[in-house]
């Protein structure tokens, strides 16, 4: 009702109202990992991000989504600690124990998932893999895409371009075109960025540096992220390999043994070959992660032969 009385007559104020929705973190529980690991943080424009880390070797950084914490991961620490590596995984700005980002307090924005990630890693060290879940895998292929160094990303449930979902959300709250279109304005002006930096397939197709090895983890009934994004990303993205699951939903692929189980048996196949090119570090003092960070890409990777757990093309 609101939407249909200010659309018409004031649509700039709609418009703000919408990208004030859009940018609403749902509240959920947050639930600590089962095994505490080491706890620390880094600062990005004087604003904490809280990182939690287990063990020595090879870095995999774990990126939750929309509304998530760094706990959903809790699943994956043990194995990949078994499997030789180090873990690091992160709250991202207004999300869990971090503190609130640009947007303020219970708001948030895609940049600011990946910005957290290249600055944590920056921070700790270099990064053997990024594993992100839902938006987070968005993020992490949008931080891969602007330069992040990574020789493997895994893709579960993510989005492939968040402009699509914005007709969604304005058919859900009733306004228009000239206010979905006002608020992407709005948005782009935030983030000092057009939308279609966002668009995955689209950068990945244009990439002119080699990109990392990417596996997209994507169940076929999953209601929140379309199915086709996994297919058009694996689509645009040189060497992807779509893993495809049944009855796993959006949420509950985070937690199936044989989906974590596969991911890590990936990650470690190239670890049984030799030491990985990026050598792993310890966390290094922080004082505030603000610089701008010069923008690279890695060497493309020998192909692998993995015979996963599930369907896969």
């Amino acid at each position: 009702m609101t939407f249909a009385a200010l659309g018409p007559v004031a649509p700039s104020a709609a418009a703000a109202l919408a990208e004030r929705l859009w940018c609403t973190i749902p509240k959920g529980p947050v639930r600590p990992f089962s095994t505490p690991g080491e706890r620390f943080e880094v600062l990005i424009d004087g604003r904490a991000v809280v990182v939690e880390s287990w063990g020595e070797g090879p870095i995999v950084y774990l990126l939750h989504g929309w509304g998530g914490w760094r706990g959903q991961f809790d699943g994956f620490v043990r194995p990949l600690l078994d499997a030789g590596f180090r873990v690091v995984a992160l709250d991202a700005p207004s999300h869990g124990d971090s503190a609130p980002g640009a947007f303020g307090k219970g708001r948030g924005l895609l940049p600011e998932l990946s910005v957290a990630l290249t600055r944590v890693v920056d921070a700790v060290g270099p990064a053997y893999a990024v594993v992100g879940h839902s938006l987070g895998g968005s993020a992490a292929a949008i931080a891969v895409l602007d330069g992040l160094r990574a020789e493997h990303l895994v893709l579960v449930a993510a989005a492939a371009d968040p402009v699509p979902y914005t007709h969604d959300f304005a058919a859900t709250f009733g306004f228009g075109e000239a206010v979905r279109t006002g608020f992407l304005r709005r948005l782009e002006h935030r983030v000092k960025r057009r939308m279609s930096d966002y668009d995955i397939p689209a950068r990945a197709r244009a990439a002119v540096s080699a990109l990392p090895k990417a596996l997209v983890v994507h169940d076929t009934g999953d209601k929140e992220v379309r199915y086709a994004d996994a297919g058009a990303v694996v689509a645009a993205w040189p060497g992807a390999e779509q893993w495809s699951t049944e009855g796993l939903g959006h949420r509950r692929i985070l937690r199936a043994p044989e989906v974590v189980a596969g991911i890590v048996s990936r990650l470690a196949a190239e670890l049984a070959t030799g030491q990985p090119r990026l050598a792993a570090q310890r966390p290094r003092p922080v004082a505030d992660e603000t610089a701008d960070r010069p923008g690279s890409r890695p060497t493309a990777a020998e192909p692998e032969n993995l015979q996963l757990v599930a369907n896969h093309g």
